[in-house]
């Protein structure tokens, strides 16, 4: 049995090899190595993909958000809500642009931004949600948009986890996550669903003005060549990393298939074990499993973990610390009870190998030691 990894990124590598190869040797013949015609091909195929008007390359997921949230034209001081259960890079551009980050809570199955949680928290100072489309599947957007709409807000949407994943609306409209907000945002870092090999990110929107700004900001600020309008950052895809999604891009919908096709087996081995709660499948998205992750009671988590590690079974925690928790963050003073879901999860997650490489073998070496650790620890 080959060693199991949390991401398999050579395997994947192998199989489009020659692909890939052939891409990064044309840039390189080209010496088109910034904003080459690989990165104006990248954006068109993925706006192709998303069925979205507008994608804007740039560096990293990241810069993304802060590009995002740059185009908006916010006041310091102004509140921006987001989840508490997330990676911090949602939140830290958020104060990073002198803003107010707000957390809110998330819910208990998916995971992912309460609607009910933001309405409590909305203020005179509100003017954005960013809610994270966590782990691989969409959050509740109809209800988001909404609240959004009824208040005059902005909607930026996190999609760096869910790239392909489907937002299903309660009339029926089937959207792709990043495309239904003001502005999407993801990440191509090369553990995604869709990534890079080095850093990548790329900004979604059906807004035209909003596109124009947001090109100027990660341009400097300028649209004729040194002539600036607005301050702004540099921030760009390499063509080198836009020659290699543009190989990756194709293969997408089957790599995420071979995701849900694993996570169906986990499903399976672990529905009936009662000392663990599977992946939420949510009504409102279709899941692609970025991460498949379990809950199991706060006692076990840790020593599972071990027993895994000692068979060769990596997993991860994410995220041990809620975002309201972070030192970072440590000057905005949350009261812990507004978080109790958050709270719950941090102590019950376990992230388990999900890629596009994994083998039955692999799955069932997984799903067995899973099971062993619970039957001799009852």
């Amino acid at each position: 049995m080959k060693k199991i990894q949390m991401v398999d990124l050579k395997g994947q590598y192998k199989k489009i090899q020659s692909q890939i190869n052939n891409s990064i040797e044309n840039v390189i013949n080209s010496t088109a190595f910034i904003n080459g015609p690989e990165v104006k091909s990248f954006q068109n195929n993925l706006e192709k993909f998303l069925d979205a008007k507008h994608v804007i390359p740039c560096g990293n997921g990241t810069d993304a958000l802060q590009i995002s949230l740059m185009s908006l034209d916010l006041n310091t001081g102004d509140e921006i809500i987001t989840p508490d259960f997330t990676f911090i890079a949602t939140a830290e551009v958020i104060a990073f642009l002198g803003l107010k980050p707000v957390f809110v809570d998330v819910e208990p199955g998916s995971f992912n931004i309460s609607p009910d949680s933001v309405k409590k928290s909305l203020s005179s100072k509100t003017k954005a949600i960013v809610p994270v489309h966590l782990f691989g599947q969409c959050a509740n957007m109809t209800e988001i948009n909404n609240i959004a709409k009824e208040n005059n807000l902005f909607v930026i949407e996190d999609t760096a986890q869910a790239l392909g994943a489907e937002s299903l609306s309660g009339n029926g409209l089937i959207s792709k996550a990043g495309t239904t907000g003001d502005i999407g945002t993801t990440s191509f870092f090369p553990s995604k669903n869709l990534g890079a090999y080095g850093d990548g990110g790329a900004i979604i929107t059906n807004n035209d003005d909003l596109a124009k700004k947001i090109r100027h900001i990660g341009n400097h600020g300028m649209e004729k060549k040194y002539y600036h309008d607005s301050i702004g950052v540099n921030s760009r895809l390499d063509t080198i990393q836009a020659a290699i999604l543009n190989v990756k891009l194709k293969y997408l919908d089957e790599y995420n298939r071979s995701r849900q096709k694993a996570a169906a087996f986990y499903d399976e081995a672990f529905q009936n074990l009662e000392n663990i709660t599977i992946p939420y499948h949510s009504e409102f998205s279709t899941h692609i499993f970025h991460q498949y992750t379990i809950l199991t009671n706060p006692e076990s988590r840790d020593p599972l973990r071990n027993h895994l590690a000692r068979n060769d079974i990596p997993s991860m925690i994410y995220y041990p610390v809620p975002l309201h928790r972070q030192e970072a963050f440590g000057s905005y003073r949350f009261d812990d009870k507004m978080f109790p879901v958050t709270k719950n999860l941090s102590q019950r997650v376990l992230s388990l190998p999900m890629h596009t490489e994994l083998e039955i073998e692999q799955l069932n070496y997984i799903v067995n030691h899973v099971i062993d650790f619970f039957n001799n620890h009852k």
